[in-house]
């Protein structure tokens, strides 16, 4: 895969697992992507969040995506620093196009919504038929 065909994959299948760390200590969650494109790839937060707390202590992330095929299983993750995007625009726009969180900024305003962007990550391309092949990475 090059980098067009890991966006494409990465907006088709937009659920992914984030792991970040809290002190020492691995932390893992399921998110929601906005976006991945040469801009580079979007997810958002809430501030008052563990997850703001420990990318504001580690901006130093892993993302896992997967096409959720037993039979054809392809994951792809993504190692890389996120960087907080403080973009008015880009924040209504995301909250214009996910109605659950406008009753969030309506109480709260848009200052509390964390966005963030993974610029210049590395992914690494995993399937089922190449189980056990050398990794090869793919900037993004």
């Amino acid at each position: 895969m090059n980098k067009s065909e890991i966006l494409a994959f990465l907006n088709t299948n937009p659920v992914f697992h984030l792991a970040t760390l809290d002190g020492d200590k691995p932390r893992v969650r399921g998110m929601l992507l906005y976006r991945a494109d040469e801009k580079g790839i979007l997810f958002h937060t809430g501030k008052m969040r563990d997850l703001y707390k420990q990318l504001t202590a580690n901006p130093h992330v892993e993302l896992s995506f997967n096409n959720g095929s037993a039979e054809n299983l392809i994951q792809i993750r993504i190692s890389g620093t996120v960087e907080l995007v403080e973009d008015l625009e880009l924040k209504k726009e995301i909250v214009q196009n996910r109605d659950f969180l406008k009753p969030f900024v309506e109480q709260a305003g848009y200052d509390p919504l964390a966005v963030y962007a993974i610029k210049d990550g590395m992914a690494s391309i995993w399937r089922m038929q190449t189980n056990l092949a050398p990794k090869k990475y793919v900037e993004l």
